[in-house]
Order: C-alpha cells, then sequence, then structure tokens
C-alpha cells in the first residue's frame, strides 16, 4: 500500500529537522562555505530549496498560472539553477532561513489537503501529488548530503532513504531521455539493503539484469553525490551497468555528479 499524504508529509518534516539542524548554528562564514556543488554554497542549497517549496505549492493551488510560468521559462532556454541561486545571494542567512522555513510549513500545509492522485506540472513531466512531495524528500535529502559534506556530519541513514529510493528507480527511463538515449524496454531488478536490515526490491524477480548493493549506496548515486566507483553498488548484466552510469532521479540537465575518490 502506498504512503498517505500524511505519511509522505511526517517523513519531510523529519528530513526538515535533520537539515535545519545542520544549519540553523552556523556563523556567516559557515553559511557562505563551498559544498560538493560546484559553485554553490550552503546559502546557495538552502535558497535553492526554498525557491522550488514555493513553487511547488504554485504547481498545486495555481496550476495554470505555473504552466504559463514555465512555459516561459522553457521558451528562454530552460531552468537554470545556478542563476536561481545568484538570485538570492544578497539574502542575509537569516532570511533564507525565515523563507525556508515559512516556505517548508506551507508546502507542508497544502500537500497534506490534497489528493495524491492529482496530477501537477512541473519541470521535468507532470506528476501526482503524492510523486511532487516525494520529490521534495528527496531533494531535501540530497541537498542536506552536500550541506552535511560541508560541515563534517554522517548522517544517520533512516528507512526514508525508500522515497529516494523509488525516484531513482522510477526515472530510469528520464535519465535515458535527458540525454537525448532511447530508454532499453529491458527490465531491471533492484534488490537494496535498508539500513535497518531487510530489502527493498523493484522490477521482476527473473529479470536477467540486476543492481544490488546498500540503499544509503543507491540514493547516493541516483540523486549523484557520490560517484558509482565510491559506492558497494553492483550491476549484472550490460542494461544495469549502463544505467548506473548514467542514472539521475531529479530534474533538469545531466548533472556533473562528483568525482571518484572525492570524499576519501
Amino acid at each position: 500500500m502506498p504512503p498517505s499524504m500524511d505519511d509522505l508529509a511526517d517523513d519531510l518534516a523529519a528530513e526538515t529537522a535533520v537539515l535545519r539542524a545542520l544549519v540553523v548554528d552556523l556563523d556567516a562564514d559557515g553559511w557562505a562555505a563551498p559544498t560538493p556543488a560546484a559553485g554553490w554554497s550552503v546559502h546557495d542549497q538552502m535558497g535553492h530549496l526554498a525557491h522550488f517549496d514555493d513553487a511547488a505549492v504554485r504547481s498545486a493551488v495555481e496550476p495554470e498560472a505555473f504552466s504559463a510560468e514555465l512555459a516561459a521559462v522553457l521558451a528562454e532556454g530552460g531552468t537554470d539553477p545556478d542563476e536561481i541561486a545568484a538570485r538570492y545571494r544578497g539574502l542575509p542567512p537569516e532570511a533564507v532561513l525565515s523563507w525556508f522555513d515559512e516556505s517548508r510549513t506551507r508546502l507542508l500545509e497544502v500537500f497534506r489537503a490534497l489528493d495524491p492522485a492529482l496530477r501537477v506540472p512541473w519541470y521535468g513531466p507532470p506528476m501526482s501529488a503524492a510523486s511532487s512531495l516525494t520529490a521534495r524528500i528527496m531533494e531535501t535529502w540530497a541537498h542536506g548530503q552536500d550541506v552535511a559534506d560541508t560541515v563534517g556530519v554522517t548522517r544517520e541513514p533512516t528507512d526514508r532513504l525508500r522515497h529516494v529510493a523509488h525516484i531513482g528507480v522510477r526515472a530510469r527511463p528520464f535519465s535515458y531521455a535527458l540525454r537525448g538515449k532511447e530508454p532499453p524496454s529491458t527490465p531491471v531488478r533492484v534488490e537494496l539493503v535498508a539500513p535497518g536490515g531487510g530489502t527493498w526490491t523493484w522490477g521482476p524477480d527473473d529479470a536477467a539484469d540486476r543492481v544490488t548493493g546498500p540503499a544509503l549506496d543507491f540514493c547516493l548515486l541516483v540523486t549523484q553525490r557520490r560517484h558509482r566507483d565510491d559506492t558497494a553498488l553492483e550491476a549484472n548484466g550490460p542494461i544495469a551497468d549502463e544505467w548506473l552510469g548514467i542514472a539521475q532521479a531529479f530534474a533538469g540537465a545531466p548533472g556533473g555528479g562528483r568525482r571518484a575518490g572525492q570524499f576519501g
């Protein structure tokens, strides 16, 4: 049974608390510290999340207006995350944190009340409200990883990673389309070891191509927060191997990822 909107909102609230604890006591130098995302500071990471929380709310409550805005952006070449980050660099850290808090609170309030099957527009393909909220969990966790890496904190993995892994699996065709490739019809079985033990699975049991390994490593790979060589993931079969080389769970242009050995 899929999680309810309340379940998803509760998990997003929990992930939000983890991220907020990483930044709330940082001084100005901490907010300005460069993260592993090239050219992005902690300040940029938090502004990015607040900006797209606001966008997610607009997509849900004003879909026609959001779609019109999106069409205009696409006509001018598409969304540029670097330009969006630069847009807010003049805001003091306390203003960014206040903005993030208010936007996240509004997002949770709005999405708890939505039908999970409601279709909402987005920068990639339209998605259900449940998928949109799941994507906010993924984004919060992924950008939180950049912040955690910057401040030198190792976060305890939780079963909330299942949301991130699920998007990573579902985004397999998207990863090919981003690169102008035809997604293969060959199924891939994914078997991941959950943080609390047990196994999370996707795909047919008898698929010849398989991806196995820790759920944390899979999530780090599909959000491009770790290079494939720095994970314990195993790909069996050429289709599984090709997918792990291009996997991307987030919308936007193909990401550059991280260098092998970047984190020791």
